[in-house]
């Protein structure tokens, strides 16, 4: 066996004596819970909005704040980072893109039904 291989099965083999594998580590690399900043450049939206964000095996989900109104969040942060989110509040539907890294993330948002647009920036929480 090569020097390369043998690297290869020891991390196969420590990976595996901890249940995890190497497909379920990229996948769930972002997985905690994130600070979300939405900046509107445009359009008839309020200047900022905040949400806290959970990032689970990919899939996202909202964490209200008390008093927070009532959004729905779906979407998904694939193994790469590439971000791609729907926010609902009421009949209004905004899409977010973008990108994460280890501990940030950006992108851009649109809301088309208030010709809003803008920006957001991401940052993971630390416990």
């Amino acid at each position: 066996m090569t020097k390369h291989a043998l690297a290869a099965l020891a991390l196969g083999v420590g990976m595996m004596s901890f249940g995890v594998s190497e497909a379920a580590s990229d996948k769930d690399r972002f997985n905690d819970v994130w600070s979300v900043q939405m900046v509107t450049d445009s359009g008839l939206c309020d200047r900022t909005y905040g949400y806290t964000l959970a990032i689970d095996s990919g899939d996202v989900r909202y964490i209200p704040a008390p008093g927070d109104a009532p959004t729905k969040v779906t979407g998904q942060v694939n193994p790469d980072g590439l971000v791609d989110l729907d926010f609902r509040r009421s009949i209004a539907k905004a899409d977010a893109t973008g990108h994460l890294k280890l501990n940030r993330g950006s992108g851009s948002w649109k809301l088309n039904m208030l010709g809003c647009s803008g920006r957001w920036v991401a940052q993971r929480r630390t416990t």
